[in-house]
């Protein structure tokens, strides 16, 4: 099947945005826009035979420019967060966009979110993405040329490779922050979604968000998702991370087993499962606590726990944490990972 591209709407400041559509021979579909490098939608088909949109967001650029909370988006050039908006570099402290609250530096500035990058299709199942980060961006340091390609697999698999390098001496985060609803956007919340994580370790935070350097065993926990159980089981629980997040929002520390899956995800409701692969060593989940509404698709709100977000990443706030593992390349060297959402 040959990749379909389409023009999706024009930016504020009149520019071009277009959808390139990726199909297999199994019915299933990715849209990826210039926008954000967004995946602006997945459809699968269900055990009935229903094909499905699992991703909540937007179908028009109004949405994407003026209501967004990351919905699809690609991140960087630090996703997640780094706390106090500075840090320090061969002796040299750089101080970043401050755009949560005043303080803390969230998902790089959103300057990879908001930016259009160049597309171009690699084959009939693959499409790459571009975009140069100018030195001194959002406060970072050095030019960082980034590419992202998404591949749609017949085995039902979509892979994002990334590829990333940089002029100066510099922190690389990157990931993509899709909602998802294997019900499908329009189900509702994703409370009844039953999900399982291989990490018998997860990041507390302070009332920043940020984690406060202890790693934290699940065991006996609410954050305990070893054993596949509905998000909402214990989201309520009387836990004190839980309450400050309204939620999840935390890094969890992923157990490496082989070549099994980080993550998998399964709706009741329709019979669709979804697994997570990936080379990186942490895994945000977020389950879209502070939605509160936005229209979204066909004009529906995206209220609280409409998708919930499994974005792979090096550890947040890594530049304070030298205990951490590193994401800190030098001048000139390739930072590669890969991430991919297998439906069975």
């Amino acid at each position: 099947m040959s990749i379909e591209k389409k023009w999706f709407g024009t930016t504020a400041d009149g520019t071009d945005v277009y959808s390139y559509t990726i199909g297999n021979k199994n019915g299933m579909r990715a849209v990826i826009l210039t926008y954000g490098g967004a995946l602006q939608a997945l459809y699968v088909k269900d055990v009935h035979g229903k094909t499905r949109d699992v991703l909540a967001g937007f179908d028009d650029m109004e949405g994407f420019e003026q209501r967004s909370s990351y919905q699809g988006v690609l991140v960087g050039r630090y996703c997640n967060r780094i706390a106090d908006g500075s840090f320090t570099v061969g002796g040299k402290t750089y101080d970043v966009t401050r755009n949560e609250n005043g303080v803390t530096c969230l998902h790089g500035g959103g300057e990879f979110s908001r930016a259009v990058w160049e597309a171009r299709p690699l084959a009939e199942n693959a499409v790459e993405l571009r975009y140069t980060s100018p030195d001194g961006a959002e406060g970072f340091p050095g030019e960082m040329e980034t590419a992202v390609v998404y591949t749609l697999t017949d085995e039902n698999e979509l892979i994002l490779d990334y590829k990333a390098r940089c002029t100066a001496d510099s922190y690389i985060n990157l990931t993509n922050h899709a909602y998802f609803n294997l019900g499908g956007f329009d189900s509702g919340d994703i409370l009844n979604t039953e999900l399982l994580i291989r990490a018998s370790h997860y990041l507390p935070t302070d009332e920043r968000s940020i984690p406060t350097g202890e790693v934290r065993n699940v065991t006996g926990t609410a954050f305990d998702f070893r054993d596949a159980k509905p998000i909402g089981r214990d989201i309520g629980a009387q836990d004190d991370q839980l309450l400050l997040c309204r939620g999840y929002d935390h890094n969890y520390c992923l157990d490496k087993r082989g070549n099994e899956p980080a993550a998998e995800a399964y709706c009741p409701a329709t019979g669709i499962r979804m697994q997570l692969f990936t080379d990186l060593p942490g895994m945000q989940l977020y389950t879209g606590n502070f939605l509160q509404g936005a229209l979204g698709k066909k004009g529906l709100p995206m209220y609280r726990h409409a998708g919930f977000c499994l974005e792979t990443q090096y550890y947040p706030d890594t530049p304070h944490r030298p205990e951490f593992p590193s994401c800190l390349y030098k001048a000139g060297e390739v930072y590669t990972s890969r991430t991919s959402f297998k439906f069975v």
